[in-house]
């Protein structure tokens, strides 16, 4: 890697700080297993000023559901559970869901809108249950193909908030198979941002007969040395915790709730290892967590132009089981190589892996913007051999 190259994140980062586009941020870049670069810039919150430091731990929002494919990925490779197998199979109150279609002609569902808010205040429209083609499947799920409270008429229709103040895995998950589902599983790509992955959590304790944090724990951060990784942070760490003026607090009210979806809190370092762990073809620090062919089944396109098709992926991008990966990086705007895979989350972080180039970039910062775009292209621009 270009030395001089990498050093010209540190100016474009400076550029949104200066601009008040962020705060501050922390970017890591792995290559063949060396940090390459590793630095913190701007202030940790907006309350305080506190210089930003490179173990700051940041809310990872949806960049929390790789850990889950991962932990998906160890199910399948075990043979405790397979990606065709019914959903039905593991929860049986998923038997018989139905698909809601709107009954104004033509019209077979609606968009969701960009705020939250505006979306649960939206009419529902006229609709009718229709039974779905065949069973949804853990394929459907971990790829974003079930139609699952994906921001379509039947999540609305549903009336189905979040899970409460005492809700688990265990009590909520069962009355989210109530349904209805959007569309017919398998038909769309559209993003089940907060429910579709906690479904496939609630299937891996299940299938292994182990609460879903403790199956992470012991399986996936512990062997990493994932040390700053958490869904309750410890008092004595909140600290390094960004505070904004604007929080508004977590979408999760239950301790007890360790979703698939979201709620992660981490640090750069400790999701660096985790990059590191699947560029490596599943193993690091003498552990082997996959083998090689699971994690290219996570890696590979499993849903045609499904994804290339919607405004969240475009042209030139595929999806694999919970990330997105770069096709063609000629007719894609996110900087990265061909193969690479990732993810992202509401808050603004972002996180990849490059198999063919042996490298890893993970972006850490509490406010989304298209900077991580930028770092991309600069990191692809560095690779001198």
């Amino acid at each position: 890697m270009s030395a001089e190259g990498l050093r010209k994140i540190d100016d474009v980062v400076q550029e949104y700080i200066d601009a008040g586009r962020i705060h501050g941020a922390v970017v890591g870049v792995t290559r063949r297993n060396n940090v390459v670069y590793m630095e913190a810039h701007g202030a940790l919150d907006d309350t305080t000023q506190r210089p930003m430091t490179k173990d700051a731990m940041f809310h990872m929002a949806s960049s929390t559901k790789p850990v889950l494919g991962v932990a998906a990925m160890m199910m399948i490779e075990e043979g405790l559970i397979s990606p065709d197998d019914p959903v039905e199979k593991y929860i049986p109150e998923f038997e018989g869901i139905r698909v809601a279609i709107a009954k104004e002609s033509g019209k077979k569902d609606i968009n969701k809108s960009k705020s939250k808010e505006d979306f649960a205040k939206q009419k529902v429209p006229d609709y009718q249950l229709v039974d779905a083609d065949r069973p949804l499947t853990v394929h459907d799920l971990l790829t974003h193909t079930a139609g699952l409270h994906a921001g379509g008429i039947g999540g609305m229709a549903s009336k189905l908030d979040r899970p409460g103040a005492s809700d688990t895995l265990a009590s909520w998950i069962p009355k989210v198979a109530a349904g209805p589902l959007d569309f017919q599983p398998g038909t769309r790509w559209a993003y089940s941002g907060t429910v579709g992955l906690d479904v496939v959590a609630r299937i891996v304790e299940i299938a292994s007969g182990t609460p879903f944090n403790e199956f992470v724990q012991t399986r996936i951060f512990d062997p990493l040395d994932m040390k700053d990784t958490h869904w309750n942070v410890p008092e004595d760490k909140q600290e390094r915790m960004p505070a904004f003026s604007n929080d508004k607090g977590s979408w999760i009210k239950s301790p007890d709730y360790y979703s698939g979806s979201i709620g992660l809190v981490s640090t750069a370092r400790d999701y660096m290892h985790f990059e590191q762990m699947l560029v490596n073809e599943g193993t690091l620090f003498g552990h082997r967590l996959l083998k090689p062919e699971s994690v290219a089944m996570m890696s590979t396109n499993q849903v045609g132009n499904l994804f290339n098709e919607t405004e969240k992926g475009g042209t030139g991008r595929g999806f694999g089981y919970t990330v997105a990966i770069t096709m063609d990086p000629e007719q894609t705007d996110d900087g990265r190589t061909a193969g690479a895979f990732g993810w992202m989350g509401v808050t603004g972080t972002v996180s990849w892996t490059a198999p063919e180039e042996d490298l890893t970039v993970v972006y850490m910062v509490q406010g989304p913007t298209d900077l991580p775009w930028k770092i991309a292209e600069l990191v692809r621009d560095a690779i001198v051999d």
